[in-house]
């Protein structure tokens, strides 16, 4: 993620954004690595300490895509000095740790980005734009699977597998895409009924969950993410039915979205004039990759912080982290209690 953001902040500095981007500092933990990060990507100095990032006052906007047990700290601190954040998801280890980010951002009066960035899939916000058009009738069902099979030859040394370092193994780190989108497509989780597992002997985090929700609004969907899925590199799929049609994304057809009327499915190339984010590319049919997700995601920033509209609600904020890591820590509970659990949000 380091790399994406260095490459989409760089992009930025020739794309129709109101600010310049100024590459000042890189930091991470390994001297050799970060010099090498600054070097191919612009930076102009490599740091092994946040902290000196957070007391140069040439910083206006702060970017975390450090291991989630890295978020808290930094996050806190660059909020209390002022500068505009974004941060990696999942927002905290805990739903506690997010709610503390998010009111210490607030308190701040700073711009707070929680960074799940395929809100900013161009077909994905077509999507979006279609449900509040009317266009699929009254909403019945959202499903989503996000499948990847590199779980089980994995070192098992990697951060991602440590409970004090990832927090939570699939669910966090593929669930927590599902559960935004739902949320941002489609509403406010109310319940969630889950089993969470784990297959893989001598690991302590979960390699695969599904889900039964209920969404505040009455709506059914279901949730499945799974680190194990043999010959699924990145499958991010979903679905919305409603009663006069329904939309359908895969991420590995990232330029597609599949829209169905009353009868039967066409498939349209989101890459017109008019549907989102191109005006910031080529001409029809020339497609986009996963990585213009991010420059989205930072223009958009970008434009919160000059003034032009807030990050909220194309945007997840601090809030939506913090929501988001409610409503998994219920899928968690449901799993240990074999009951459906209710979410409760904290204002």
């Amino acid at each position: 993620m380091g790399k994406a953001h260095s490459r989409a902040l760089r992009e930025l500095r020739h794309l129709d954004v109101p600010l310049r981007p100024e590459l000042v500092s890189i930091s991470g933990r390994n001297t050799e690595t970060i010099e090498q990060a600054r070097s191919l990507w612009g930076w102009a100095h490599a740091l092994t300490d946040w902290r000196e990032q957070v007391a140069d006052e040439r910083i206006g906007l702060f970017v975390n895509a450090g291991p989630n047990a890295l978020h808290a700290e930094p996050m806190n601190a660059a909020a209390r000095a002022g500068k505009h954040v974004l941060c990696e998801k999942p927002l905290g280890l805990t739903a506690h740790d997010s709610y503390e980010l998010w009111q210490e951002a607030e308190r701040a009066g700073i711009r707070h980005l929680c960074g799940f960035n395929y809100r900013f899939v161009p077909a994905v916000r077509l999507t979006r734009e279609l449900l509040e058009a009317g266009e699929l009738g009254e909403v019945v069902h959202f499903r989503a699977r996000y499948l990847q099979s590199w779980g089980w030859e994995a070192d098992p040394t990697l951060w991602r597998f440590a409970p004090g370092e990832a927090g939570s193994g699939a669910l966090g780190d593929l669930g927590t895409h599902m559960i935004d989108l739902a949320r941002y497509l489609v509403g406010e989780i109310a319940t969630a009924s889950a089993f969470v597992r784990t297959v893989v002997p001598g690991r302590e985090v979960d390699d695969h969950f599904v889900a039964a929700i209920e969404f505040e609004n009455g709506m059914l969907g279901t949730l499945e993410a799974s680190r194990l899925a043999r010959g699924r590199k990145n499958s991010n799929v979903f679905e919305v039915n409603g009663s006069q049609g329904s939309v359908v994304f895969d991420l590995e057809r990232l330029n597609e979205l599949e829209i169905a009327d009353t009868e039967s499915f066409r498939r349209i190339l989101v890459t017109e004039p008019d549907h989102p984010f191109m005006r910031y590319w080529w001409p029809p049919g020339h497609i986009l990759g996963w990585g213009e997700t991010v420059v989205h995601e930072l223009g958009h920033l970008l434009e919160a912080i000059a003034g032009e509209h807030g990050v909220a609600p194309h945007g997840a904020t601090f809030e939506d982290g913090y929501r988001c890591a409610e409503v998994a820590e219920a899928i968690v509970r449901s799993a240990e209690s074999g009951r459906r659990e209710q979410v409760t949000y904290q204002s």
